[in-house]
């Protein structure tokens, strides 16, 4: 009896984060932002561009176009990277980096916060001083377990 009172609170905790891990295989967040109010007024400038590559390995994939979008408000140029046409196999952890490095951030990134979304269209302010010549690749990065998903590197428009 004993063994059961000790069993079963060990499988709900192994039954929970199994669920936790592997349910965003299954499950789809889907975002679709409109561009941000500053953006609609003005016509924002393409400063960059580039196609989402997924990694190839069967399991972790992102598809899409990234792109770098300014406007001028007379005092600040305003960037937004705009995920469109965006799909990407879901995971627990997320998050979006611009790097140094297509294939990882051992070389330096910058966070631009977790994925809003696995599918859709959405919007990630990027900081002023924020050099994108020298961070000129979008990474959806698992930060969990470390593992890339896919990228995006940047052509000028």
């Amino acid at each position: 009896m004993k063994k059961k009172i000790v069993v079963i609170p060990i499988l709900a905790v192994i039954a929970v984060i199994t669920w936790y891990l592997a349910s965003p295989l299954f499950v789809n967040a889907v975002v679709d932002e409109a561009l941000p109010e500053m953006m609609q007024t003005s016509e924002p400038k393409i400063m960059w561009a580039g196609n989402f590559v997924g990694v190839g390995d069967g399991i972790h994939d992102a598809q899409g176009i990234a792109k770098v979008l300014t406007v001028n408000d007379g005092q600040t140029v305003h960037k937004i990277l705009r995920l469109e046409n965006f799909k990407a196999t879901n995971g627990p952890d997320l998050y979006v980096y611009l790097s140094k490095d297509p294939t990882g951030i051992n070389d330096g990134f910058i966070s631009l916060g977790r994925l809003k979304g696995n599918i859709g269209n959405q919007n990630y302010h990027i900081a002023e001083d924020v050099n994108l010549d020298e961070y000129n690749n979008v990474l959806i990065w698992c930060k969990m377990f470390s593992v890339l998903f896919g990228h995006a590197d940047f052509t000028s428009a």
